[in-house]
């Protein structure tokens, strides 16, 4: 399989403290693209969305190499609002996994979005572009290592319904 590079593009709602924000430090460092509205993500694109019916998994590679990977980024407040703007065809959402982020630290669920599109490219099968996002925050690789066993069973697992069934085995 192909190990070409994946575009990364996210769209930033700017609803949060701009010193905090992961997006922007992608930015700065030239590894992602940001959008500031919804018609500015490419069309085809892998994008992650806690409301979505399907699980991102490996069977996402193709498409992520193809058409790449968009994240968003708004607060969690305002998520219901801004994330039904996106259209569902392409839409997944990632299985149980702890932020290791100084803001959330130890809640399931709640990671920033670098370690949604880390998380996300890990599971593809792209370990080394997800530690590429990370290495660039003091905690960063932290989120590898805290999520470690449950990254590494979500990528061999074949598709989403294999993730959510892995992911329920987890949670119980």
């Amino acid at each position: 399989m192909s190990r070409r590079d994946i575009k990364i593009c996210v769209y930033h709602a700017g609803q949060c403290d701009p010193r905090k924000c992961t997006t922007l430090k992608l930015k700065r460092h030239n590894l992602i693209r940001v959008v500031r509205r919804v018609s500015g993500l490419p069309r085809g694109m892998v994008v992650l969305t806690p409301f979505s019916k399907k699980a991102c998994s490996k069977a996402d590679r193709e498409r992520m190499e193809r058409k790449g990977l968009a994240g968003i980024d708004c607060s969690w407040v305002y998520a219901d609002d801004v994330l039904n703007l996106f259209p569902r065809s392409a839409s997944r959402c990632l299985p149980y996994l702890v932020a290791a982020n100084p803001v959330n630290y130890g809640v399931p669920t709640k990671l920033s979005t670098v370690e949604a599109l880390s998380a996300a490219l890990y599971i593809a099968g792209h370990e080394k572009k997800a530690e590429r996002l990370l290495s660039i925050f003091k905690w960063g690789l932290g989120f590898i290592k805290l999520n470690q066993e449950l990254l590494e069973c979500y990528a061999q697992a074949k598709d989403s319904s294999e993730v959510v069934e892995l992911q329920r085995r987890f949670i119980s």
